[in-house]
C-alpha cells in the first residue's frame, strides 16, 4: 500500500463523492438530523450520505477507520484512516461553495498520505510526508510573510486582541480546507482556540500544511500529535512563520 496505491483509492473516493454527495448540494433535505455522532454533534443526512459513500470503499480494504460520524472501526490493521466525510457540512447545506472531503492515512502512528478534495473548485490537495504538498499535482508552499497577515480565526473571546495584530481575519467554516488554503498560500494562518476541532477535522490538513512549510502547534506552542480518536477536542495554531506563531502565542498568554 504505497502512495501511488493510496492515490488510486483517493480518486475512487472522489468519484463516489461526486456521484452521491454533490447532487444534494444546497438541497434542504441535506439538513435533516438523523442521529447523534460519538462526539455529541448532530449527524445530518448529508453527513451520513458522505460517510457511507467513503466507508463503502474503505471497509473493503480491511483498514482501521476513524470517522466523524460513526466513530472508530478497528479491523486489526496496521493502517488507520482518519476521515472527515464532509468538512464544512453547514456550508454545503446552506449552498455556500466552501467544503471538502478530508482523509489521512497512517501506518502505525506514522502518516503516509493525506488528501483533501474541494469539489466545487475541483481541487485535490495532497500531502506526502517527506516529499511535499501538492495541488492538482503541482507542488505548493506557504506564502512568504511580506506584510501583515491574513488569518482564519475561531475564538469564543479568548485572544480577541489578535484581530488588531493582523491585516484581516476570516472564518470560512471548513477547518480542513482552510488548512489546505494555508498550504497553497491563500491564508497566512488558521487558528482555532475554542477546544472544538477533532482529530478527524485536522489530520489531513495538518499533514498537507506541514509538508507545505507551515508550523502546526497547540496553544502552548507544542507540535500537535494527531490521535486516533473521534471524540477528542483540540486547539490548533497553524501558521506560515515563526513570527506569526510568536505573535499568536504572546497574545494568548496575556
Amino acid at each position: 500500500m504505497n502512495v501511488k496505491w493510496w492515490r488510486k483509492v483517493a480518486i475512487d473516493i472522489i468519484h463516489e463523492v461526486e456521484a452521491n454527495v454533490m447532487p444534494l448540494f444546497g438541497d434542504p433535505r441535506a439538513s435533516k438530523t438523523i442521529a447523534i455522532s460519538p462526539s455529541g454533534d448532530e449527524t445530518k443526512l448529508i453527513d451520513k450520505v458522505a460517510e457511507d459513500s467513503i466507508l463503502a470503499k474503505l471497509r473493503k480494504l480491511g483498514v482501521n477507520i476513524v470517522s466523524e460520524e460513526i466513530g472508530v472501526i478497528d479491523q486489526g490493521s496496521e493502517y488507520t484512516v482518519l476521515v472527515d466525510p464532509l468538512d464544512g457540512s453547514y456550508n454545503f447545506i446552506a449552498g455556500i461553495p466552501f467544503f471538502a472531503v478530508s482523509v489521512a492515512i497512517f501506518k502505525g502512528k506514522e502518516p503516509i498520505y493525506a488528501f483533501i478534495y474541494e469539489p466545487v473548485m475541483d481541487r485535490l490537495f495532497e500531502g506526502i510526508p517527506g516529499e511535499g504538498a501538492y495541488l492538482n499535482g503541482r507542488k505548493i508552499r506557504v506564502r512568504e510573510p511580506k506584510e501583515k497577515p491574513a488569518i482564519s480565526f475561531y475564538t469564543r473571546g479568548r485572544g480577541i486582541e489578535l484581530v488588531n495584530k493582523v491585516k484581516r481575519t476570516r472564518t470560512l467554516g471548513a477547518i480542513a480546507l482552510e488548512l489546505a488554503y494555508l498550504a497553497m498560500g491563500a491564508l497566512d494562518g488558521v487558528i482555532d482556540i475554542r477546544k472544538y476541532v477533532r482529530p478527524t477535522d485536522i489530520a489531513a490538513g495538518a499533514i498537507i500544511a506541514r509538508e507545505a512549510g507551515a508550523l502546526v502547534k497547540d496553544s502552548e506552542g507544542r507540535d500537535i500529535e494527531v490521535s486516533f480518536s473521534a471524540t477528542e477536542k483540540l486547539e490548533v495554531i497553524a501558521v506560515n512563520s515563526e513570527d506569526l506563531l510568536n505573535t499568536v502565542l504572546t497574545v494568548l498568554k496575556k
